[in-house]
């Protein structure tokens, strides 16, 4: 049975968080990461902007013994976040979800299944997706409070921007969805 996230009102899923340019740890400086889940209690992403180096999806089939070889399809690799590395999410389009997807909103879902890569290498599976090894997490209350800390902009993510953007443009292309040029922001938090 597959999952709906709902984050309630406040919350980011389904949402691209943006790297203010002050961003202090260097392994978020300039990521774009799209919100999977966001509650009170936790929240996880996929930073889409990262390439994945040394790892092909063709050689990251041969290593799962997932056929044909070669694939019918590919799927663009990224290194998703700090977490977990040596684990495998596929951030995919809701026209193809299975048991243990999580459907996102009614655009994004995420699976970690290896069904999804199966489809991929037939030519089947999802219209649009991309593998992530890894992930972004954040406990309870942290990545508001790394908001409130004015580390991160958000902004609603699009199908076409999320998988067939350039991931060395994505960075400045999301601040310019949010109209915003990235010599005028200042990492300082304000309240009114």
């Amino acid at each position: 049975m597959t999952r709906e996230h709902d984050g309630g009102e406040g919350y980011l899923t389904g949402q691209l968080l943006v790297a203010m340019p002050a961003m202090r740890d260097p392994r978020f400086a300039q990521a774009v990461v799209f919100i999977c889940a966001h509650t009170a209690d936790s929240a996880m992403g996929i930073v889409i902007n990262r390439p994945l180096d040394g790892l092909t999806f063709d050689a990251l089939l041969e290593q799962l013994k997932v056929a044909p070889a070669p694939p019918a399809r590919r799927i663009r690799m990224h290194a998703g976040g700090p977490v977990e590395t040596g684990k495998g999410f596929v951030l995919h389009t809701t026209d193809w979800v299975r048991d243990g997807s999580l459907k996102v909103d009614g655009r994004f879902a995420l699976s970690s299944s290896i069904d999804v890569l199966r489809a991929f290498a037939r030519g089947e599976g999802p219209r649009q997706g991309m593998l992530a090894l890894g992930y972004a997490g954040w406990g309870a209350g942290q990545l508001d409070e790394e908001i409130l800390q004015n580390a991160w902009l958000s902004v609603p993510a699009d199908e076409a921007f999320v998988f067939a953007g350039e991931p060395g443009a994505m960075w400045r292309g999301a601040l310019s969805m949010l109209k915003v040029d990235p010599l005028l922001l200042s990492g300082a938090a304000g309240r009114a």
